[in-house]
């Protein structure tokens, strides 16, 4: 369904700025605080935390991360989760989140009640207040913006920093077609992140946003490749339906698709990976599998099946 209308009685036009967020308001209902904690003064205050702080920023552009096939609620579904995701893959718990909204006055008033209606549904799920935000006019289009504030769930936090020579490489779930649905159906890694911070042989992490081909070398530690398996890579029923129209193969897929919203995750090297395998499938139904190793890039082993991975390439903004 279109965001849009000709309609002006329709549009968010025929509101203004004033009445529209009074309807936010009451779209959210109980997923947004009073003020000062919520939407209604010029700061939202948040209690401090002993534990250290995330921050996270994400949008979703009209004609760049959804279109007409999207529905509204599969939007907010999309700005909220993607910003989950990232403090999922430090191991973290969301704590809060504002909203920056900028849209053009033909926007439709229904489908934003039911945007914003889906991020209520979230912020209640997962007991994150929309404590605050900004609506402003742009002359075409939709560009919604959510930063969210999270907190260590540890003494510690993941990052993309911290493998070594020999660390497995993991990945949750299956991987590749995003755009036939996942990118905005999935379920961000919450809770699993939380599980892997606590475990101290889990050494880096990050989030599948531009597809395992190129992400892997934001965990890759200097003077090493990673050696990904090719018949270890999770490939999703959607990249395997994908490829029968593309041309390309599912595995190019399921490396470069991007926006899978998976764990991707490093673990020292003299942790047996079954042993693993088997702790994650007493605590979690979603798959795990171990597709590769970090190795010295002097080293001379290759596997038969390692990937060339110079031939694939992910997504990246503005090329």
């Amino acid at each position: 369904m279109s965001p849009f209308t000709k309609q002006k009685s329709a549009a968010v036009s025929a509101w203004g700025e004033v009445r529209l967020i009074q309807e936010i308001r009451r779209w959210l209902g109980t997923a947004t605080p009073r003020s000062p904690a919520g939407i209604g003064d010029d700061c939202a205050t948040l209690a401090g935390s002993m534990r250290d702080q995330l921050l996270t920023v994400d949008p979703v552009i009209y004609g760049e991360h959804f279109d007409d096939n999207v529905p509204a609620k599969g939007v907010g579904a999309k700005l909220f989760n993607r910003n989950i995701s990232d403090i999922a893959a430090m191991g973290g718990r969301p704590r809060a989140a504002v909203i920056a909204l900028a849209l053009s006055d033909d926007v439709k008033i229904t489908w934003l009640r039911e945007f914003y209606r889906s991020l209520a549904a979230i912020a209640r799920l997962h007991h994150v207040p929309i404590i605050g935000g900004d609506i402003a006019h742009q002359p075409a289009g939709i560009t919604a913006t959510m930063t969210l504030i999270g907190e260590a769930t540890e003494k510690r936090v993941l990052t993309r920093q911290g493998a070594a020579a020999e660390d497995w490489i993991f990945t949750t779930g299956k991987l590749g077609g995003s755009r036939l649905g996942w990118h905005w159906k999935f379920t961000p890694r919450l809770l699993e992140g939380q599980w892997l911070v606590a475990r101290p042989d889990v050494r880096s992490m990050m989030d599948v946003s531009d597809g395992v081909a190129k992400d892997i070398w934001s965990l890759t530690p200097r003077g090493c490749r990673p050696a990904l398996n090719a018949a270890a890579i999770p490939v999703s029923r959607s990249a395997r339906l994908a490829a029968t129209t593309s041309q390309r193969t599912p595995l190019a897929h399921a490396l470069t698709d991007g926006e899978d919203y998976e764990l991707l995750f490093t673990v020292n090297g003299s942790t047996d990976p079954a042993e693993f395998i088997t702790a994650w499938r007493q605590r979690f139904r979603s798959k795990l599998s171990c597709i590769g190793q970090m190795r010295r890039k002097r080293s001379r082993r290759r596997d038969d099946d390692e990937i060339d991975l110079d031939s694939y390439h992910g997504f990246e903004h503005l090329r």
